[in-house]
C-alpha cells in the first residue's frame, strides 16, 4: 500500500476574515445616500403626506380656529361641482392640444427639418425656439397676452391682410393659451427628437429610399418605430408639465373669462387661495395628481409594447 493511499488529505485551514470572521457586513453601504433619503423625506414625502391630511379636513386660510376631519367630502363636493368637471375637461383639452398634438409633433417637425438644414440655419432656428423656452412662464404669459390681445400683433397682421380680426382672448381662451404652451415648450420636444434622430442608421433610410419609399413612408414605417421610446419618454413628459401650467394661463386670462380657460391649477389656486377653501383646494390638487399618474401608467404600458 502506497503512502498516498495511506494518509489523508490535509486542506489548509480557513483563515477568518479581520473583524471576527463569519460573512462581511454590507450595512455600512447605505451611509452615503442616507443624506440624500433624508432630505427627499422631509421635503417632499413629509409635504405631500401633510396635504393628504389636509385634504380630508374643511382647513380655511381665514376666519377658522381649527380644522376638522370631514371625510371624503371635499372629494365629493369636487365631483358634484360643475366648475371642477369643466376644468377637467378643459384640461384634457389644454393637453391634448398643446402637448400631445402641439408640442410633439411641430418639436419633431423641426427636428426632422433642422437635420437637413445647414449650418447657419440650424444655429438661427435653434435659437429662436429654444429663447422662448428659457424665459420665466410669467414673462412668456405676458408676451402671448399682448400678441393675442384685441389691439396686439395678431390683430394688427390680420388687418394688414385685409382679414377678419376678433378679441382672441375673449372668443377662443382655450385656443390662445394652448397655442401659447407649444410656443413655449417646442423646444425641449426638439431637443428630445433631434438627438433620436441623430442615432438612427444612415444605412436603413438610404436603403429605404433607394427601394423607393417616400418622405412619409420613411417616417412612418422606419423613423417612428425606430425611435418610439424617445416618443413615449418625451409624450409623458410635457404631459406632466402641462398639467402642472399655472403662470401661463394664469398672465394670460386668469382662468376666464367665464371660467372658458380655467385648467384644475387654476381652479385649485382660486379655490384654495382667492376662496381661501384651502382643505377643498387640496383635495383638487391631489384629484390633479391622479390624473397624472394615469397619464404616466397609460405612457409606460405603451413603451413596453413591442411594435
Amino acid at each position: 500500500m502506497s503512502l498516498s493511499q495511506t494518509t489523508p488529505t490535509r486542506h489548509p485551514a480557513r483563515v477568518p476574515p479581520p473583524g471576527g470572521g463569519g460573512r462581511p457586513r454590507h450595512g455600512w453601504r447605505w451611509l452615503p445616500i442616507a443624506p440624500a433619503t433624508v432630505v427627499l423625506l422631509l421635503f417632499l414625502a413629509g409635504p405631500i403626506l401633510y396635504c393628504v391630511a389636509i385634504a380630508f379636513t374643511d382647513m380655511r386660510l381665514t376666519g377658522q380656529e381649527s380644522a376638522s376631519f370631514v371625510g371624503f367630502d371635499n372629494f365629493t363636493r369636487a365631483f358634484g361641482d360643475e366648475h371642477f368637471r369643466d376644468s377637467v375637461v378643459l384640461t384634457l383639452v389644454f393637453t391634448l392640444l398643446s402637448s400631445i398634438v402641439g408640442q410633439n409633433t411641430l418639436g419633431l417637425a423641426l427636428a426632422s427639418l433642422m437635420r437637413r438644414a445647414s449650418r447657419v440655419v440650424r444655429a438661427v432656428t435653434g435659437a429662436i425656439v429654444i429663447s422662448a423656452w428659457v424665459l420665466p412662464e410669467i414673462v412668456a404669459g405676458f408676451l402671448l397676452y399682448t400678441f393675442f390681445h384685441k389691439e396686439g400683433q395678431l390683430n394688427a397682421v390680420l388687418e394688414w391682410l385685409q382679414l377678419p380680426s376678433q378679441n382672441w382672448m375673449f372668443t377662443l381662451p382655450i385656443l390662445a393659451v394652448s397655442f401659447a404652451n407649444v410656443w413655449r415648450g417646442t423646444a425641449f420636444s426638439m431637443l428630445v427628437y433631434s438627438a433620436a434622430l441623430s442615432e438612427l442608421p444612415q444605412e436603413v433610410t438610404e436603403s429605404a429610399e433607394v427601394d423607393g419609399a417616400g418622405g412619409l413612408k420613411r417616417l412612418w414605417h422606419i423613423t417612428l418605430p425606430m425611435i418610439r421610446r424617445s416618443i413615449g419618454t418625451n409624450l409623458m413628459l410635457n404631459t406632466l408639465q402641462t398639467l402642472s401650467v399655472f403662470g401661463l394661463i394664469w398672465a394670460m386670462t386668469k382662468g376666464g373669462p367665464a371660467h372658458r380657460s380655467e385648467t384644475l391649477p387654476v381652479f385649485m389656486y382660486d379655490q384654495a387661495f382667492t376662496k381661501s377653501l384651502i382643505g377643498y383646494g387640496t383635495a383638487v390638487a391631489l384629484l390633479l395628481l391622479v390624473v397624472g399618474a394615469l397619464f404616466s401608467v397609460v405612457y409606460l404600458r405603451l413603451m413596453r409594447e413591442e411594435v
